[in-house]
Parts: structure tokens; C-alpha cells; sequence
């Protein structure tokens, strides 16, 4: 077993949309770059699971939950500048 902590993720996003797959692929590309991808991704369509949006209050799309290592952090958008998704996210800084 790693000394590492596990990080856990959630995306909520809406559908198969640009949007949507733009942030889940940015999401992937951001865990490769600041944890060299060890990390588990959830991807929570909210269409197709409302009650999981509420349980999380989720508000907007896409949002991004890391649910671990705690305490849980959000951050809402597609994620494209990277250093400022691994900050808010409590990552190691990466290159945009």
C-alpha cells in the first residue's frame, strides 16, 4: 500500500455535452499532470442522477468534488487553467 493519500473525485456534469466532456477530459489531464494519474474519477451525469446533484447541492455544471483525501473541496467550471484548478483543488501546482 502507498504512503500516498488517494484522491477521489466526483464530476457532475449535464449529458454528453462539449461542455461536459471538455471538463471530464480536463480533469484526467490534471491528474495526470499533479498526481501522475493516480486518482479516481466519478462521473456523475446529473440528467440521469438528480438526487446525487441534491445530496451534494450542486448547483451548476460542471462541478468537480474532491472527496479525498479531506476535507471535501469544490470547484465549479471546465477547469481549463490548470494551475488555478490543482490550487482550489488542494493539488500539487502543474503547468497550463
Amino acid at each position: 500500500m502507498s504512503s500516498r493519500e488517494r484522491h477521489v473525485f466526483q464530476i457532475f456534469v449535464v449529458g454528453d455535452s462539449r461542455r461536459s466532456e471538455a471538463a471530464v477530459d480536463n480533469l484526467r489531464e490534471l491528474c495526470a499532470g499533479a498526481l501522475g494519474g493516480e486518482a479516481e474519477i466519478e462521473v456523475v451525469d446529473v440528467l440521469l442522477n438528480p438526487e446525487r446533484a441534491e445530496e451534494q447541492r450542486i448547483l451548476a455544471t460542471p462541478t468537480v468534488l474532491r472527496v479525498s483525501p479531506p476535507p471535501t473541496r469544490r470547484v465549479i467550471g471546465d477547469l481549463t487553467d490548470f494551475a488555478l484548478a490543482a490550487k482550489a483543488l488542494g493539488l500539487p501546482p502543474v503547468e497550463s
